[in-house]
């Protein structure tokens, strides 16, 4: 029979959970071997939960054999990020338009609007220093808000599996010198002004620009690698 659940995140949970946003982040490199025993040690637990969550991640596709030597970070594939900013860049403008709809007709929430003003304010001041995994944290969770402030669930539904992916790619341009200050400074206020003026073409525009701009740059960065 059915019973009730405990409500706390399972131990095997909370382990994804730290290992994904780690590899999402950059924290574990693309490539970059994984030994079991030292994640055990650092994130204090046992090797079954790492074990456990290390097998949700290959079946993303994001942890994999690695002969002998166990697994590593999947190498990221310049070929699939081009085409996940092509979705992004869809999804973006999407969102933005139908935030900015729902600011004309006063039906945005007031909470999802002080948020996404709180991450524009609270991240102004970005710079060189800022370490690369609280800029990836911050601009994934600027999108997060801009889709629930959306109103549309799917999209955020949708996307959710392939944020880490993304995260990854943008951990590998946002070094960038003044990167950061552009799209903290520029890009993103862009979009939250239009949305606030309720003007959906402004709000469809500034993210296409934003998407397009990340996209190209990501790109560029894969191909002098190559």
């Amino acid at each position: 029979m059915l019973g009730p659940l405990n409500a706390a995140p399972s131990l095997i949970d909370q382990t994804y959970r730290r290992v994904l946003d780690a590899i999402a982040d950059g924290t574990l490199a693309p490539g970059q071997r994984i030994r079991q025993a030292e994640l055990a040690d650092t994130l204090g637990v046992s090797r079954q939960p790492i074990s456990h969550a290390l097998h949700l991640l290959k079946r993303q596709g994001l942890v994999e054999d690695s002969g002998r030597r166990g697994l590593r970070v999947v190498p990221i594939d310049a070929a699939r990020v081009a085409q996940l900013y092509q979705v992004r860049a869809a999804i973006d403008v999407l969102a933005a338009g139908l935030a900015a709809r729902r600011v004309a007709m006063a039906a945005a929430p007031g909470n999802l609007l002080d948020r996404l003003g709180s991450q524009v304010r609270d991240a102004a001041g970005f710079d060189a220093a800022t370490p690369i995994s609280v800029l990836v944290r911050a601009d994934a969770d600027f999108h997060r808000s801009l889709y629930d402030l959306s109103g549309n669930p799917a999209i955020g539904e949708m996307t959710a599996p392939l944020w880490p992916q993304l995260m990854r790619s943008m951990a590998t341009i946002l070094h960038a010198p003044g990167y950061a200050q552009r799209i903290w400074q520029q890009e993103h206020p862009a979009i939250l002004r239009a949305i606030l003026a309720g003007d959906a073409d402004a709000a469809e525009a500034a993210a296409r620009r934003h998407a397009n701009s990340a996209g190209q740059m990501t790109a560029a960065h894969f191909a002098q690698a190559a």
